[in-house]
């Protein structure tokens, strides 16, 4: 599935890599990560966005190579609270779902943070 079939539709799309994350807010907010062609690889919500996009260039898993290729972009869109991220983070799971019969590959692993 690509990033641009989501609905609601992502707010900003930044290469997944350190030197963008000052351009990542440190609000609330829904997250993908994809590939070079925009194929999701993972679906996420945080309470502060720019610190989980650190938390995940962390991650070996994340960073290695899969059968998707390596992850490419870092997508998000605000939300204004808990709630509204946790409502927006299962639609997108869901619709990734109905479309694949499985969660993308990197919900797949069991995260440690």
């Amino acid at each position: 599935m690509l990033i641009e079939n989501l609905n609601p539709k992502i707010d900003i799309t930044l290469e997944f890599k350190l030197s963008n994350y000052k351009k990542i807010p440190t609000s609330f907010g829904c997250y993908v990560i994809s590939n070079f062609n925009f194929e999701i690889m993972y679906v996420g919500k945080a309470s502060s966005i720019q610190l989980r996009f650190l938390n995940h260039l962390d991650s070996q898993e994340k960073l290695s190579l899969t059968p998707l290729g390596k992850a490419y972009w870092f997508s998000f869109k605000n939300c204004q609270n808990e709630y509204e991220i946790s409502k927006l983070e299962r639609g997108w799971l869901n619709s990734y779902s109905l479309e694949h019969g499985a969660k993308p590959i990197f919900n797949k692993i069991n995260a440690s943070i």
